[in-house]
């Protein structure tokens, strides 16, 4: 059994290969979400022209992204982020996402 650092939780391979990434796509998708925005907007006007048509859009998104995925202090904030979800988890068994869930305002 490994040693595990006081106030660091044990995290599974999954969970910092899969799971902890996974997360860092979303979010980051979200904050480069105005060049997502215009790479969308891009390909459904040019249609089958696309890849050629939209490679400034395609290279500002990737550019964007891959500067989210590479920051080893954003990897931390989505790790600790995971970390908070799972105890909510672990505590509750309500899942992160039917947690975030709003109630509807009327019936």
């Amino acid at each position: 059994m490994e040693a595990v650092n006081k106030g660091e939780m044990h995290l599974r391979h999954v969970e910092t290969d899969v799971l902890i990434p996974k997360l860092m796509r979303e979010k980051a998708k979200e904050i480069c979400a105005d060049r997502v925005q215009a790479f969308n907007h891009c390909c459904k006007e040019t249609g089958f022209l696309m890849v050629v048509k939209c490679r400034e859009e395609n290279a500002a998104l990737k550019d964007c992204l891959t500067q989210h995925y590479k920051d080893p202090a954003f990897y931390e904030i989505c790790k600790q982020e995971y970390i908070q979800e799972r105890t909510e988890f672990e505590r509750t068994g309500i899942p992160a996402k039917n947690r975030k869930q709003k109630l509807p305002t009327s019936m």
